[in-house]
């Protein structure tokens, strides 16, 4: 190992999370505790995701050992990743600990816990290569914590962000005051099937993106969406308008200017994929479940509904539940359930009509569970991702890639409200989601900013 790298010793809960991140560390080299693949051996059974990560990471070191024919590892092994993973391996090495430490802290208890253990492989390492610029990588914050005791560099694991700071990630929305139309006087206008439409030369100016949300003025000024943008211009088309009047969508009306352009792109039947971010009582599930509800029951345009979210509760979790898939998810979906009693709520028959209208979206609104997810194509479906921001980039791309043709997918969370370990909000798989997105011609995002439950909730979440 050369002077002028780093020896990266990774923490077990950063293979769990990300099992190609052995890959991820360039020129440099890593090293893997004992203790570490003793704990990946631990959690290497089940159907859970981390279970599958583990058994990935066991495969991955397993075929660098088959092709590169070792079998004695005190050298290590060159990191080169399989065939077919498109990843920035460099130069590096990887390397496992073949002796016991010699050198354990007077401050840790010796063996008593596999955080210290792997602590203590680092602050040994530390002490006898002193040369050499060691740095420990975990997920676990308190780790990190021993470790700066300990005078042990730890740093927390970065490749896995979407971006460095949630205040760059991607709002879908820009306001303009009226003085837009002063500084681009060249502007083009027509109608078209019953919109009018816009033209306006931007010259160099950036942070224009497909479907981005343009309000220009105040409240009650022009609202429009970006359906076409290149270098030079873009090119807007006015918004529908579900305020007070007469249009609205399963009966629900929009209360702010974000509620307007959400009901916009969720109608659009030219996005594929919408993301929702906003804090609660904003209005998501319910503009998502009103949209679904409209297309389809009135339009015919889906088959059905199906709304689907990880299964993290915020406090203990209440055990195997018995029953059907539906029963099961059912103590997870009460969103669903309070937002579809207001959706259904009918002017007449009493009720005997509440009772048939709840029969009948019963047949076309389907609970179904994260965990099953694997393996399903939906057709003409339109698909709900709710309480997105529990879902880890890879359980995303898992969900994303269910859609078949005619498939609307409609993804929603608050990533204030993030209730999995070693998620944050710079990794969540809903920030992933937006950030990469953005530039695509059939996606659209808005973030929802003011609450409209009630002056309450609202007076709460500022004061509490």
């Amino acid at each position: 190992m050369g002077s002028e790298k780093r020896l990266y010793i990774l923490d077990t809960n950063v293979l769990m999370h990300d099992p190609t991140s052995i890959f991820r560390f360039e020129e440099h080299d890593v090293f893997l505790p004992m203790m570490v693949l003793e704990e990946l051996d631990a959690a290497k059974k089940g159907l859970s995701e981390v279970a599958r990560n583990v058994r990935q990471v066991s495969r991955f070191i397993g075929e660098m050992m088959q092709r590169q024919g070792a079998s004695d590892l005190v050298d290590g092994l060159e990191l080169k990743e399989p065939e077919g993973l498109e990843l920035r391996a460099g130069t590096g090495r990887l390397y496992f600990q073949t002796v016991m430490p010699e050198t354990h802290s007077s401050l840790l208890r010796d063996g008593s816990f596999a955080d210290n253990e792997i602590l203590s492989t680092a602050f040994a390492l530390r002490e006898t290569h002193p040369d050499k610029d060691i740095v420990l990588v975990s997920k676990d914050i308190n780790l990190r914590i021993k470790a700066a005791i300990l005078g042990v560099q730890a740093e927390d694991y970065y490749n896995d962000r979407a971006l460095d700071d949630l205040s760059l990630l991607y709002r879908g929305l820009r306001v303009h005051d009226e003085s837009f139309w002063e500084d681009h006087p060249q502007v083009e206008s027509w109608n078209a099937s019953g919109h009018a439409h816009y033209r306006i030369p931007v010259g160099n100016e950036n942070g224009w993106y497909p479907n981005q949300c343009v309000a220009i003025g105040d409240e009650g000024g022009i609202e429009a969406i970006v359906k076409e943008s290149d270098k030079d211009s873009v090119m807007l088309k006015l918004v529908d308008d579900y305020y007070d009047g007469r249009k609205n969508v399963w009966g629900i009306h929009a209360r702010n200017r974000e509620q307007n352009f959400a009901l916009n792109l969720l109608m659009d039947p030219d996005i594929d994929f919408v993301t929702l971010m906003g804090t609660a009582g904003t209005g998501k599930t319910l503009l998502a479940l009103a949209a679904g509800l409209s297309q389809t029951m009135d339009e015919k345009r889906y088959s059905e509904i199906i709304v689907t979210r990880a299964t993290v509760s915020i406090g203990e979790d209440i055990g195997y539940l018995p029953g059907t898939e539906e029963e099961k998810m059912t103590p997870w979906m009460g969103a669903l359930t309070d937002n579809l009693e207001v959706l259904t709520h009918p002017h007449e028959g009493g009720e005997w009509g509440r009772a048939a209208t709840n029969d009948l979206l019963a047949s076309r609104v389907k609970v179904r569970a994260l965990n099953f997810m694997r393996g399903r194509t939906f057709l003409n479906r339109y698909v709900i991702i709710d309480e997105a921001q529990n879902i880890t980039p890879k359980q995303m791309k898992a969900l994303i890639t269910r859609a078949g043709p005619g498939t609307k997918m409609v993804c929603m969370g608050n990533v204030e409200q993030i209730d999995t370990p070693y998620l944050t909000e710079t990794t969540s798989g809903l920030t992933f989601a937006v950030d990469r997105f953005k530039d695509w011609a059939y996606a659209g995002h808005i973030t929802l900013k003011r609450g409209e439950r009630s002056r309450l909730a609202d007076f709460a979440s500022e004061a509490l």
